[in-house]
């Protein structure tokens, strides 16, 4: 797969940063700004626990799937979106809380997906 560009979401309200991460390794394909935030590190963090939520549906026995996850912060959010055409892939975003529409955020991740192109 190309070189995956996440820059458009740097036109995100609070945009910190952003990767799009392989949930079965941890191993990140794409991430854009970050500030002193590590995307590397984020993205083995959240790996874990896009596959503890997946462990706890199907010990459960939940027919359904993650939409996405947040994680509240007090300064920050942090958005988890699996992708709906590869579920073994999700989008990470970091939003400043302060300047972030967490509403708006999530409807233009969803959008953002579908300019994913996996060929």
């Amino acid at each position: 797969m190309a070189k995956v560009s996440l820059e458009k979401l740097n036109e995100i309200d609070g945009f910190v940063g952003a990767a799009l991460v392989d949930s079965s390794s941890g191993m990140v394909l794409g991430t854009h700004g970050g500030g002193n935030l590590n995307l590397e590190i984020a993205a083995a963090g959240n790996t874990q626990v896009v596959q503890s939520k997946r462990k706890t549906i199907r010990s459960l026995r939940l027919d359904d799937a993650i939409e996405d996850l947040l994680i509240t912060l007090k300064k920050q959010y942090h958005l988890i979106r699996p992708l709906e055409r590869n579920d073994s892939m999700f989008l990470y975003l970091a939003l400043n809380r302060e300047k972030a529409n967490l509403a708006m955020a999530r409807h233009e991740l969803r959008d953002f997906e579908t300019t994913l192109d996996f060929k």
